[in-house]
């Protein structure tokens, strides 16, 4: 008996050396948008394969954050799990009957900071899905409110690979920001020999607070203003209601995001997995590309002192920046204004692609006055994209006008 026991002890011992393990600092898109999102305070939703980490992923945030963590399989509860257990107390009828909480929501109020996890979400029946309304929105549980320092992340299948799996009602697909979740080969070998990607929250920057919320109501905002439908867009497909999807709501949370995402400088693939993940991919990509043309420095800037100019990197915004000059040209159209375009132009072909400059070298020699000078610029541009020839051609047809 004693041997037995011994050995036992033993294997704890090694339980412990298994578990115990170190993280590392790692660039890991889909941990920071985690991060983001759980320092927004807005609850996330975590797609995956069975098996892929998700849980685990969970289990390394609370301990990094040094949050209690507490885990709900949502589909082994009923909804008075969720929505409290009717007390009768001396008398109902003057004091009601109150909702009682179950214990893990006392333990959460109690410690008044968590990680509250609800996992397998996707097989939870309909009358459960319906009862986590208030907990996901509200963050009510009975007659309970859970603190501000809880934060509310869920997991779930696909329905094909999920346990007898239902498709997440609208309404509550509405109240999260999905985010698919993905094994990364070299994560998971390195994590395996004992050293995992530490989570932390991202450093936000005090500075930018007021910044932040001003850039992202006017990105969103600009968007909604042009593109009404994608105020509220309801999916047909069944499927599709179940993840995320362009409301009021769902806006409202992308823009949170791109406030937190903006004050702590974070990368474009972060911010996409969150915005995609909050209204979908379609609105999400447009809304991405008005924050790219929102991030464009300005044409009148840029004519004011081409030496000091720097162009984007990225070809589509490079050439929406020259096409952008040269229109700023055509409006206002002076000898200087035309000069400094031509030596914008001269540094994007130093600087990138020669075709990108075909079109706007074109539209601007078009806009030259019949006593404007021809500037040296044009002759570094000829060889690249012919503009001496087109030049010419403007000038003539600009002559031929004039003498009729």
């Amino acid at each position: 008996m004693t041997s037995h026991v011994r050995q036992l002890d033993v294997a704890a011992d090694l339980l412990a050396l298994l578990h115990n393990t170190s993280t590392e600092p790692r660039d890991d898109d889909q941990l920071d948008a985690l991060t983001l999102a759980v320092s927004a305070d807005l609850p996330v939703l975590l797609w995956g394969e069975p098996g892929i980490g998700k849980t685990a992923a969970l289990t390394q945030l609370a301990e990094s954050l040094e949050l209690p963590l507490t885990t709900v399989i949502a589909s082994v509860h009923e909804p008075s799990d969720f929505a409290g257990l009717p007390v009768v107390g001396d008398d109902p009828a003057t004091q009601g009957v109150p909702m009682a909480p179950p214990d893990w929501a006392v333990r959460l109020v109690r410690a008044g900071r968590g990680l509250l996890f609800l996992d397998e979400l996707s097989t939870a029946p309909p009358a459960v899905q319906a009862a986590l309304l208030r907990v996901v929105l509200e963050r009510r549980i009975g007659a309970l409110r859970l603190p501000p320092g809880v934060r509310i992340v869920a997991a779930a299948n696909p329905r094909s690979s999920a346990a007898d799996g239902w498709e997440l009602s609208p309404p509550l697909a509405n109240r999260f920001v999905h985010l698919q979740w993905a094994h990364d080969h070299d994560v998971v070998v390195r994590g395996l020999g004992g050293t995992w990607p530490a989570a932390t929250l991202p450093r936000l920057d005090p500075a930018r607070l007021a910044e932040a919320v001003a850039f992202a109501r006017r990105a969103v905002c600009e968007l909604l203003a042009a593109r009404p439908n994608l105020v509220h867009q309801l999916p047909k497909n069944e499927a599709r209601r179940g993840g995320p999807w362009p409301s009021p709501r769902s806006w409202e949370m992308a823009l949170r995001l791109i406030a937190f995402a903006t004050a702590a400088g974070t990368s474009r693939e972060v911010l996409s997995m969150l915005v995609r993940g909050a209204v979908g991919d379609g609105p999400g990509l447009e809304l991405l590309a008005g924050l790219d043309r929102m991030d464009l420095p300005d044409p009148e800037t840029l004519l004011a002192d081409p030496a000091a100019a720097v162009l984007p990197e990225r070809g589509d915004l490079r050439q929406a920046v020259l096409d952008g000059v040269v229109a700023a040209v055509r409006k206002r159209p002076e000898e200087s204004r035309w000069n400094a375009a031509w030596s914008l132009l001269v540094l994007a072909l130093d600087t990138g692609a020669p075709d990108l400059v075909v079109v706007p070298a074109s539209t601007l020699a078009a806009l030259r006055r019949d006593d404007w000078q021809v500037p040296p610029e044009i002759e570094r541009l000829a060889g690249a994209v012919s503009v001496a020839r087109r030049a010419d051609q403007a000038v003539e047809r600009v002559g031929a006008g004039s003498r009729r």
